[in-house]
């Protein structure tokens, strides 16, 4: 892992570009010494690292004690992207619009996607956990699909929040069953681009003994800040 850049903000948060391989990433730590919790915070599919909404919530989570970091996944953000996986965006964005059934479509990109996404992950956190001021204890927040294979596969993370999708591969919503962390769920009631009842079935199948679920009126975009405050305690009861 080689550090590129840094900034303090006024916050007290120490932001951190860093490079891992071919993995772009950045890493937030609080202004205290103490050893912080890591949150590993992934941004859906496509998104880079940088958005503005992701940022935002690092930034507060940085700020409340944790050290937060994200990548931009194959084909995300600022890494390269095939003509292939373009133009598969593209008719998922037609077809999306036109009201025309997606799950194919969805499942041909999406599913790949997650299995590039999670092991670039774990790299990432081995990387991590070594660094001073980082604790051991890890939480998970954001794109529900990499996070339901990563609370699956790796033993590290000890909590998750995920931001409900109703467009979740068949594979992942079969690996449902074996989520048993602690689980804070987030559904927007009018998300135009994922559907409710999905979304609902999926909390359903989650095997956790202690999973929450909290709904909010509004779209794709209209989430709450008060739930990043709520998070933010979920995630101190687990990992502090």
């Amino acid at each position: 892992m080689r550090f590129t850049s840094e900034q303090r903000h006024d916050d007290g948060v120490l932001e951190r570009e860093f490079v891992l391989g071919e993995i772009p990433g950045t890493l937030w730590t609080p202004e205290s010494a103490a050893p912080a919790p890591l949150i590993l915070m992934a941004h859906n599919n496509g998104l880079p690292k940088g958005a503005s909404r992701l940022v935002a919530r690092a930034r507060q989570s940085a700020a409340f004690g944790y050290a937060v970091a994200a990548i931009d996944t194959p084909g995300c953000g600022d890494r390269p992207r095939s003509a292939a996986d373009e133009q598969v965006r593209a008719h998922l964005r037609r077809a999306m619009a036109a009201g025309e059934p997606v799950d194919e479509i969805f499942e041909s990109f999406i599913g790949p996607l997650v299995e590039k996404a999670v092991p670039e992950w774990r790299t990432t956190l081995d990387a991590l956990l070594p660094l001073p001021g980082i604790s051991g204890r890890v939480g998970y927040s954001g794109w529900t699909a990499v996070g339901i294979r990563l609370a699956v596969v790796e033993p590290r993370i000890a909590a998750a929040g995920f931001f409900a999708g109703g467009y979740v591969p068949r594979t992942q919503r079969e690996e449902a069953r074996q989520v048993s962390i602690p689980l804070l769920f987030l559904l927007q009631w009018d998300d135009e681009g994922n559907p409710r009842q999905r979304a609902l079935d999926l909390f359903g199948a989650f095997g956790a003994k202690e999973k929450t679920l909290h709904a909010n009126p509004g779209g794709h975009t209209g989430t709450p800040w008060f739930e990043l405050e709520d998070g933010n305690r979920f995630f101190a009861r687990h990992l502090k």
